[in-house]
């Protein structure tokens, strides 16, 4: 198929999938904020820093508001400010653009329910959707993402287009993982009297919540949860749908199929990435160290996805999410 189709069939999916991650980390820090972050003996980080350094938007933030954390600047830019290139309007904004341009390629049923989702979200104002709780808003984004990969399941052809569409979708998951257990693993790490306590509880099942792991979680260690066993179930664990090991498992089962003789590369990355969280063990992560274990996996992330534009894609159009200033890239 041509590149450019491929192009744009691979970043539509990468911006359904950005919306939704979105939305679940504003929802998420949403609710985190209205617990206590502060207790006598110890401030936690604010959590709404958050979403900015997971997704590389704090410097741009802080220049439209400088010196103002608050969270309604923070869900206006991330969630509704079109000039914000990775907030959810943007987001849809250009998984539509993507999807209008290659509307030969994809079902006429994903092109009206990605069309559809644009026009409602484009006419709503931050002040009906608070109205109408901002929880609501995030779990709406959420299940028409859940609805536009339905319709692409039961509505397309197996051919390479819907093949380049899961690659986007399972390269944008596996950096979106990656990049907020790297954050929030850091900034949750709580003082020794807290392990265990009630905050400590309620900010680790957020995290979890995030990437709809908690009842994952309840199921496969029946236990209090500990930031080891997060890592574990979140990087080495195939049987999650968000865990790294999971996204690059199914990346490399689809680069299978599209490599060939001249493209061997992406294939070859893709095994290696995936070899790695298959036979890792999680004492030797954090004896490693979490933060320059998922820095070497993000860095392979970004690799790959050179690789891919380089084999398949068109070079000109490529379109990197911005590095968080705490990730390098």
């Amino acid at each position: 198929m041509l590149s450019r189709t491929a192009n744009h069939l691979y970043w539509m999916s990468r911006h359904i999938e950005r919306a939704e991650n979105t939305a679940r980390m504003l929802d998420v820090t949403y609710r985190m904020s209205l617990l206590p972050y502060r207790t006598p003996d110890q401030v936690w980080a604010d959590p709404w820093a958050l979403p900015l350094v997971i997704t590389g938007l704090a410097t741009a933030y802080y220049e439209r508001h400088p010196g103002a954390l608050t969270a309604e600047h923070v869900l206006r830019f991330i969630a509704l400010d079109p000039a914000s290139p990775s907030s959810i309007l943007s987001c849809i904004q250009s998984a539509r653009e993507n999807a209008r341009t290659v509307r030969g390629a994809i079902t006429s049923e994903m092109y009206e329910d990605i069309n559809g989702l644009w026009l409602e979200i484009k006419d709503r104002s931050f002040d009906s959707i608070f109205a109408q709780g901002i929880s609501n808003f995030f779990d709406w984004v959420k299940m028409r993402s859940h609805q536009f990969r339905g319709v692409t399941f039961g509505t397309m052809l197996r051919d390479e287009a819907y093949q380049f569409i899961r690659l986007g979708t399972f390269i944008e998951r596996a950096d979106n993982t990656a990049r907020i257990l790297d954050v929030k693993y850091h900034t949750l790490l709580p003082s020794v009297a807290d392990v265990g306590g009630a905050v400590d509880y309620y900010q680790w099942g957020a995290l979890l919540r995030s990437v709809s792991a908690f009842d994952s979680y309840r199921k496969v260690y029946r236990d209090v949860i500990t930031p080891m066993k997060v890592a574990e179930l979140l990087i080495l664990r195939d049987d999650v749908p968000r865990s790294l090991h999971a996204c690059t498992r199914e990346i490399y089962d689809i680069l299978r199929g599209l490599c060939d003789a001249s493209s061997r590369e992406p294939e070859r990355l893709a095994g290696e990435l995936n070899a790695q969280l298959r036979y890792g063990r999680t004492e030797q992560i954090i004896t490693f160290g979490l933060h320059e274990y998922l820095m070497g996996v993000l860095d392979k992330l970004s690799a790959l996805n050179e690789e891919i534009n380089n084999h398949f894609l068109v070079p000109v159009y490529s379109q990197r999410r911005i590095a968080p200033a705490a990730v390098k890239t």
